[in-house]
């Protein structure tokens, strides 16, 4: 749906006329690269894009050098596994170690070199603007519903601190300059960090192959909104040709943005959700990422796991444990799960003494107050809990803190009889994923805990997981028990249930759990990204593109090779050349502009069809899917204008003649039809019904976008069902649904004006057809399929840039009156000096 984009050809530049040009050759710029050892790469490498590379650091005591591993926690390291094998990954990103710019050349070079990483550097100033600043205490904030009503409850846009998260998307862009391919590769970007880089990447390279996945939630769209610079943003993801999401509310609630703030309509076909933009669809993935399976495989069997398991059977010997693993942040719900859990306790007597709670706490990923506000919340909490119910040797609540290692984490997750996973909101969070596998037996495990504990049944795979509502792997998880964490006393039935749940209950629970997680790991995600990637872009080299616009509002525009603008010079030119012609003209979005008040045309308008329709070389219609009884009167003053309404169902040659039939009209559907229209305009506030005399037509333009959309999707199911043994067609419109007979379009009419001038004598030798929307496309598929290819001088022109059957465009209605006022011109011309006085044939 591009009806509300407008252009500025001056600012129109296209970089891709010719299609077929030759590849370019693999070329990189990273500095000291051997250039005789690049290698084409046919199927394309991955450009991975995050905020981090996927290495650990460590200081050379010697050397005093900083020495690099690949870190196999990073998701963007573990995603390889599902890509083809031959398929080369190159990863652009920051690193976790500040580099003395003396030696950034020498670590870029090593790092490419040895781990396929190219490392972006920034200065202090910009790391805490970009980072600390707009990224984690403004943008992950708001996109966790988190917004800075006073100053004191969060941080507030800054100007500055939004120019740095630019300049450091720049950065990141340029770094992928200097590597890419642009006719191979692919680029992946990862999270909120980095969300303008699409719109660099795509300003330098039209036809770039670019997929974002965002691994926060994407909120709705009354608090994206508030945003200041959510246009630039939303554009700069429309960029992409693949966008991904975790859940489909964070989908809808992206969807639901580009309606409301740019207007545009997603489309649905074959399961895939695509967004219609300047003649490019952007397609939207729905996914959850998994977890890298062999890495907790790998963990488990070591020996070192299954001391460790031992070591921590033996410390909480005859307790059960309950398990949290989150990070330091403020919307973990940390406090919120002590809070349950102290009320586990007062209300549960017998379980003092028996039930532990272990809080594994990641460090934070940002320093300020909200972090330290947090701690101290937490800390206090959990002082009041073990103050009141701690005994000899017993201490309810326990903190494992400090960097702690995924062997120490799946040790922990292998005793812990429950996980409690109690974010307030949060992207996706894999805890329950790692807890799950972690639960499911192996040999060297069963060995250690049959040698320690002769009693314990290695077969019996059992686990429960409490998930908050509000994050992104709850619906994946059917078997867990889902909370409000802000409801303490559901949190705390959730506890007790899980302690008090049957082995049975919990056993079909871990495989319920453990056949999804296994099937649904991070190879499978990838893998379906990356194929999904593919097809999104399988069509890049089939399309002219422009780019069009300025700063962080550019897009590209990009349609058929053979669809360009109608220039007046060469169709006046035409025009004035042939005889017998047939001009068909749309009324609202052509000739008129749409959103107008008033819909009357205009005098001008009433000027240049009388002076075109007074020519006795030309035909001229209005062909619209208004009804009779308005196109009428306001073109009566137009004797020789032919109007054809309702879409072709009635016809008026001219001025003096009388409205004709397409053929015999039955109605009686209108009796099942109404009523239905009726209940959907009740309850959608905005939505109106318009009748024709053989149609009906539901609008909801002035509804609310994302439930006019909603309901109009129902209505159109509804009316098919209703009326599927009547002889009528339900479709949908440019935010209408309407109901027509069967065989009445725009292009029967175009297919009966060419046979009747024809049927006179009159062969036309020269066609101009335009319209704006979808039911002008029957008009151009007309001309285009058959009648074109037997008359001289064809032009079907469509109002606007976007993918259509005609094969002009012309830019809005503006464009359409200059050009008619081009005909007008000749016309007026011929007549002036010949001094026929016109009488319209019927």
């Amino acid at each position: 749906m591009l009806s509300r984009s407008s252009f500025n050809l001056l600012n129109l530049d296209d970089y891709s006329c010719v299609i077929d040009r030759p590849r370019i050759p693999q070329i990189m710029t990273v500095p000291e690269l051997d250039e005789n050892a690049i290698t084409r790469h046919p199927n394309g490498r991955r450009i991975i894009v995050a905020n981090q590379l996927p290495v650990k650091a460590c200081l050379n005591p010697e050397t005093g050098k900083w020495v690099f591993e690949p870190d196999p926690d990073s998701l963007v390291l573990q995603l390889k596994s599902g890509l083809k094998p031959e398929t080369e990954c190159v990863y652009i990103g920051s690193l976790p170690v500040d580099i003395n710019p003396a030696d950034q050349e020498e670590v870029a070079v090593n790092l490419f070199e040895k781990l396929r990483c190219v490392p972006t550097f920034f200065t202090v100033d910009l790391v805490n603007k970009f980072y600390h600043g707009f990224c984690k205490h403004y943008l992950w904030p708001l996109f966790h519903y988190m917004l800075p009503v006073t100053r004191a409850h969060g941080v507030r846009f800054d100007r500055v601190a939004w120019q740095a998260y630019v300049s450091a998307n720049k950065i990141f862009a340029d770094k992928v300059m200097e590597v890419i391919n642009p006719d191979e590769d692919y680029v992946w970007i990862h999270d909120y960090h980095l969300m303008v880089v699409p719109t660099f990447l795509r300003k330098r390279y039209h036809r770039i192959r670019v997929g974002f996945f965002l691994h926060s939630p994407f909120p709705s769209s009354e608090i994206y909104r508030t945003l200041p610079v959510r246009d630039k943003i939303l554009r700069a993801l429309l960029n992409c040709d693949l966008v991904g999401f975790h859940m489909f509310d964070y989908a809808r609630h992206f969807l639901s943005c580009c309606s409301r703030m740019l207007g545009l309509d997603y489309k649905s076909k074959r399961g895939y959700i695509g967004l219609e933009y300047y003649g490019r669809t952007v397609s939207v993935k729905i996914l959850p990422v998994g977890i890298d399976m062999g890495q907790i495989e790998s963990v488990k069997s070591s020996l070192e796991t299954a001391t460790k398991v031992v070591e921590l059977r033996l410390r909480y010997n005859g307790k059960t444990v309950v398990l949290g693993v989150d990070d330091m942040d403020m919307f973990k719900g940390v406090s919120l799960k002590f809070q349950a859990f102290g009320k586990l306790l007062e209300c549960c007597p017998g379980l003092r003494g028996s039930v532990v709670l272990v809080q594994i706490l990641n460090p934070a990923r940002s320093l300020g107050q909200d972090v330290q506000e947090v701690e101290t919340e937490m800390q206090t909490v959990a002082r009041e809990v073990n103050g009141k119910f701690a005994q000899n040797g017993y201490e309810p609540i326990v903190f494992v803190t400090g960097p702690v290692s995924t062997q120490d984490k799946v040790a922990y997750y292998s005793i812990a009889e429950f996980v409690v996973v109690n974010a307030v909101r949060d992207g996706m969070n894999l805890v329950p994923y790692k807890y799950t596998m972690s639960r499911q037996s192996n040999r060297d495990l069963d060995k250690a805990l049959l040698q320690n504990e002769p009693g314990e049944n290695p077969k019996a795979k059992k686990s429960v997981i409490i998930v908050s509502e509000f994050i992104g792997c709850s619906p994946s998880l059917s078997g867990a028990i889902r909370v409000n964490p802000w409801n303490i006393e559901s949190v705390t039935e959730a506890m007790r249930s899980a302690i008090t749940m049957p082995d049975e209950d919990k056993e079909m629970r871990h495989e319920k759990h453990y056949k999804y997680i296994r099937s649904h790991d991070v190879a499978y995600w990838a893998k379906s990204f990356d194929q999904d990637l593919e097809r999104a872009c399988k069509e890049h080299f089939h399309k002219r593109c422009w780019g069009v616009g300025f700063g962080l509002n550019f897009r590209v525009v990009a349609l058929d090779p053979n669809f360009r603008k109608l220039s007046v010079e060469h169709i006046v030119s035409s025009y004035n050349k042939t005889n017998n012609r047939l001009i068909l003209l749309d009324y609202d979005g052509t000739v008129m502009q749409r959103g107008l008040i008033d819909k009357t045309p205009s005098k001008e308008v009433i000027t240049i069809l009388n002076n075109l329709s007074n020519d006795p070389k030309n035909v001229v219609f209005i062909v619209s899917g208004r009804g009779k009884d308005l196109l009428g009167p306001w073109f009566d003053s137009c004797k020789n204008l032919g109007l054809s309404a309702e879409h072709g169902c009635f016809t008026r040659w001219n001025g003096e003649s009388e409205w004709e039939s397409c053929g015999s009209i039955d109605v009686g559907w209108k009796k099942m039809a109404l009523p239905v229209m009726e209940h959907y305009t009740e309850a959608t506030d905005g939505s109106f019904i318009e009748p024709k005399e053989s149609a009906l037509v539901w609008h909801h333009q002035e509804a609310d976008p994302d439930f006019g959309t909603w309901q109009a999707k129902e209505l159109l199911d509804h009316l098919k069902s209703v009326l599927a043994n009547e002889p009528v067609v339900v479709k949908r419109g440019q935010q209408i649904v309407e109901v027509n007979p069967q065989g009445v379009s725009k292009g029967v009419v175009v297919n009966r004006l060419v046979t009747t001038m024809q049927s006179s004598g009159r062969q036309p030798d020269f066609v101009l057809c335009i319209g704006d929307d979808q039911s002008d496309e029957d008009m151009f598929e007309k001309i285009s399929s058959s009648i074109g290819s037997r008359i001289a001088e064809v032009f079907a022109c469509t109002v606007g840039q976007k993918p259509s059957m005609a094969k002009y465009y012309l830019d809005d209605t503006v464009d359409v009156i200059k050009m008619l006022h081009g005909l007008e011109a000749v016309s007026s011309h011929v007549a002036r000096n010949t001094g026929f006085h016109v009488e319209m044939q019927t």
